[in-house]
């Protein structure tokens, strides 16, 4: 392979990437506190505070995720007017659609990485 061709082949593949559906997926959930958001949010409705003992994650982490899964639609925010505030998170259609990806998930590391008890 000629050296000025490796330039060009970088860019194809980051096109082809562009289109291909394991790649966008992997942009949309790749970051590992978005899928534990999904996989707690699947039981239903929360608070900020119980997502935030449960994934672990400090406040400003949380936030910043949550924001940007509103953005992509995967969940809805809803805000109470009420001292103090109150903000609780449900998973949208598109984000309960990502909910057999994290089943899978939990089923290779049941299988695969999981010490058994």
């Amino acid at each position: 392979m000629a050296l000025e061709d490796k330039p060009r082949r970088a860019a194809e593949a980051a096109s082809d990437n562009e289109h291909c559906p394991v790649a966008l997926t992997a942009r949309l959930i790749g970051d590992p506190y978005i899928l534990l958001i999904l996989r707690d949010l699947a039981n239903g409705t929360l608070r900020f505070g119980s997502l935030s003992d449960s994934v672990s994650v400090n406040p400003r982490t949380l936030t910043a995720r949550l924001r940007r899964m509103e953005q992509d639609g995967l969940v809805v925010r809803h805000m109470f007017a009420e001292i103090p505030p109150r903000v609780e998170y449900t998973l949208t259609d598109k984000g309960r659609a990502l909910l057999p990806v994290v089943e899978a998930l939990r089923a290779y590391g049941d299988a695969w990485l999981v010490a058994p008890v």
